[in-house]
C-alpha cells in the first residue's frame, strides 16, 4: 500500500486494527511481516485472503468493538478452516493509536522509498499500457518523454518526466533500476539502450521491436557506441517474450511487466546471496 492510501484509510476510520503475520511455518499465503488494516466497515492490504483473512478480520473487528488493545491468533491452514495450504500462521492484532499510526506511516514511507525504480522511455500506446500495468506493483515507475502531449493521461501513481535528453535519465537512475525503451524514434531508442547497457547495476534493459531492430542495434552498438558482446547479451528485445504472437499494447504490457518483475526478483535474490554483500537491496514484495 502507498503512504497516501494509508493516511486516507486512517483518516476515514475512527477505529482501526492492524493485523500482522508474525510467524509462518510450512506453506502459507503470505510471508512473515505481511500486514493489513481493518476498520468496522473496510480493509486495506491483505495477509493472503481466504478463510485465514476472514477469521483475522472478524477477530480484529471484535477487538475494535470491545476496545481491547491487542490480540493474537495461531491458525493451522488445514481442512478445519477450509484452507488446504498445510502450513500455520501466527498473527498479532492491535488497535491503532497515535504512536502506532506514526510507526505504520514511517514503515510505509520506508517501504515506498525502497521500491525498485522502473524507467519507461516512451509514452505511446505501449508506454501508457505498461505504466498502467506497473502501477499495480510495488515499484517506483517513471515515464520519460520528449513530447509533452505523450504524457497526458498517464495513470495516477506513476511519475512523469519531460526532457529533451532522455538518455541522461538512464545515466542518473538509482542502482538496480529497470529500463524499458519504447520511444517513437529508433535512433533515440538506441541512444537510451546504450546508456542503460553501460550500467552494470541495471536489473533489466528491454527494448521494444523486432529481431531486425535488435540486429541493427547490435551492429551500431558494437561498431559505433563502444559496446561489447557481454553488455549486448543483457538486452531483452523484443520485450515480453515471443510466446504469444499478439501485438496489442495491453498484452505486450502484461507480458513485459511479468518479465520485469522476474528480473528484479532474481537480482534481489542474487544480491542477498552474494558473498560480503552489504548494500540494502530494494524490495519487490
Amino acid at each position: 500500500m502507498s503512504a497516501a492510501d494509508l493516511r486516507a484509510f486512517l483518516d476515514a476510520s475512527p477505529a482501526v486494527a492492524v493485523v500482522e503475520v508474525v510467524e509462518t511455518r510450512g506453506s502459507t499465503p503470505r510471508e512473515k511481516g505481511a500486514w493489513m488494516l481493518v476498520s468496522a466497515r473496510a480493509t486495506l492490504g491483505t495477509i493472503g485472503g481466504g478463510q485465514l483473512e476472514f477469521l483475522a478480520i472478524d477477530r480484529a473487528r471484535e477487538l475494535i468493538r470491545q476496545n481491547v488493545a491487542t490480540g493474537a491468533m495461531d491458525i493451522p491452514l488445514g481442512p478445519e478452516i477450509g484452507q488446504c495450504c498445510g502450513g500455520r500462521v501466527e498473527l498479532a492484532i492491535s488497535l491503532v493509536d497515535g504512536a502506532r499510526r506514526a510507526e505504520l506511516e514511517a514503515r510505509t514511507r520506508a517501504e515506498e522509498a525502497a521500491r525498485p525504480h522502473v524507467l519507461v522511455f516512451g509514452g505511446g500506446h505501449v508506454g501508457h499500457a505498461l505504466a498502467a500495468a506497473l502501477s499495480l506493483l510495488p515499484l517506483a515507475v517513471t515515464v520519460i518523454e520528449t513530447r509533452a502531449e505523450a504524457l497526458d493521461g498517464i495513470v495516477p501513481g506513476v511519475a512523469t518526466r519531460l526532457t529533451p535528453v532522455p538518455e541522461e535519465a538512464a545515466r542518473g537512475a538509482p542502482p538496480g533500476s529497470a529500463f524499458v525503451v519504447l520511444t517513437h524514434d529508433h535512433a533515440l531508442d538506441f541512444l537510451i539502450v546504450a546508456e542503460a547497457l553501460n550500467r552494470p547495476d541495471a536489473a533489466y534493459v528491454g527494448m521494444i521491436g523486432s529481431k531486425t531492430k535488435k540486429a541493427t542495434f547490435r551492429s551500431w552498438y558494437l561498431r559505433e557506441a563502444g559496446g561489447t558482446e557481454e553488455r549486448f547479451a543483457r538486452l531483452v528485445s523484443p520485450i515480453g517474450g515471443a510466446e504469444l504472437d499478439d501485438k496489442r499494447p495491453a498484452v505486450i504490457a502484461a507480458l513485459a511487466a511479468a518479465e520485469i518483475m522476474r528480473a528484479l526478483g532474481a537480482r534481489q535474490v542474487a544480491r542477498a546471496h552474494a558473498p560480503g554483500a552489504d548494500a540494502v537491496e530494494p524490495s519487490v514484495r
